[in-house]
């Protein structure tokens, strides 16, 4: 009887070792080993107990991934949109509230104070947030408003030299650890701006709340935002942001950490379906010299090696400021796809055990149902991409 061949490792399948920069294989690498000896031995714990560790925040800071693509004169590592990407892809291996964290901290909250900012907002803000002394959220979406923005119910008002802010915002990741929300508000009055404003914790008529009996993201802070009558000096307020064009950009930065993080995701899945059908017995052979099996993990590998290919050719268009909004939807919408549809059959494959969050595949499944929704629904991003091919607006 011949000797089975050994597996073919998924990097090499994909074959882009050879595409990345040294920063950028140092980077990924930095953070596989962090999250194998910090995160991981902890995260079903956290996951049942639905809790993210604060600690977690220092330990990501000093691995330099807060705010990480962001220039260095703010404090930050000024990496590679690529390495980011990596970074977030090995986050998410581990679990999507990891990933989910960092990405608000870095590709939202930050990235709006960078830039949609004044010099004085940046110079005060980020270097803290980069060091994980400031943790930041993104007060956008809310209870009625959630594919349409455009509908904000949030106000502000001029008041004296300030400000007056009103309205709730729902699903807001590091809502209740935040030290600072962006808080998106449509002036009332006039032509309605929507407007930015960094609103900090213990402001008066400022408060957070707890979205209780979670099934998804549970390793993850998620609350809501309410201003009461929030008073705010001018200085709190974005000067580069009037328009709803501001918070979009910000999402469509966010996009693309996302559609890096779920191939985490949908990897770490893959190789536990695949260790798990070479050491399962069924008939008295391993599950994995079944052909059914084998046609499960080849299709789950082509759809890892598609999304990959895919991301690093954004993430190098991205370094270039040249991927457009459309190019973002097609990656977010095509990964999360395919991240939810490995992680589906990595838990049919696994039979019984696949539903048991010891071996991992359903908790990262009901996190992607989440993936699958947040920062654009699959099906705004299909209308984005038909509105771009065709004309036409279909929303």
């Amino acid at each position: 009887m011949s000797t089975p061949a050994l597996p073919l490792e998924l990097d090499a399948l994909i074959g882009w070792s050879d595409q990345l920069t040294e920063e950028e294989r140092e980077v990924r690498a930095t953070t596989r080993r962090w999250v194998d000896g910090h995160a991981q031995p902890h995260i079903v714990d956290d996951f049942e107990a639905g809790t993210f560790r604060r600690s977690h925040v220092k330990e990501l800071a000093q691995l330099g991934l807060l705010g990480a693509p962001l220039p260095a004169e703010y404090g930050c590592a000024a990496v590679s949109n690529v390495a980011y990407g990596l970074a977030c892809l090995e986050l998410e291996r581990c679990d999507s509230g990891l990933r989910s964290f960092v990405s608000v901290q870095t590709s939202l909250a930050m990235y709006a104070i960078w830039r949609f900012g004044s010099e004085e907002q940046r110079r005060r803000w980020l270097p803290k947030m980069a060091t994980g002394d400031v943790v930041g959220c993104f007060g956008l979406t809310e209870p009625d408003h959630g594919s349409n923005p455009a509908g904000m119910a949030a106000r502000c008002r001029r008041d004296g030299d300030g400000w007056v802010l009103g309205g709730t915002k729902m699903w807001i990741t590091n809502a209740q650890i935040a030290d600072v929300a962006v808080f998106w508000a449509r002036e009332s009055g006039g032509d309605g701006r929507i407007l930015g404003f960094v609103v900090e914790r213990g402001t008066a008529g400022f408060s957070a709340a707890d979205i209780p009996h979670k099934l998804s993201m549970r390793a993850s802070h998620t609350g809501s935002l309410h201003c009461d009558e929030v008073r705010v000096p001018e200085a709190a307020r974005l000067p580069g942001a009037a328009g709803l064009v501001a918070p979009l950009a910000c999402l469509e930065n966010a996009r693309y950490g996302v559609a890096f993080g779920v191939l985490g995701a949908g990897m770490d899945c893959f190789e536990r379906a695949r260790t798990y059908s070479r050491d399962r017995r069924q008939f008295g052979v391993p599950l994995a010299a079944k052909q059914l099996v084998q046609a499960k993990l080849a299709d789950m590998a082509a759809d890892l090696v598609e999304g990959s290919l895919l991301a690093l050719h954004a993430g190098r268009l991205k370094d270039k400021g040249q991927l457009s909004s459309v190019q973002v939807s097609v990656l977010k919408r095509q990964n999360c796809r395919k991240a939810l549809r490995i992680a589906r059959e990595a838990r049919g494959l696994l039979g019984a055990n696949g539903i048991v969050v010891d071996y991992g595949v359903v908790r990262h499944m009901v996190n992607l149902e989440s993936t699958y929704t947040y920062e654009g629904t699959d099906e705004v991003h299909t209308l984005a991409i038909g509105r771009a091919l065709t004309g036409e607006n279909a929303f």
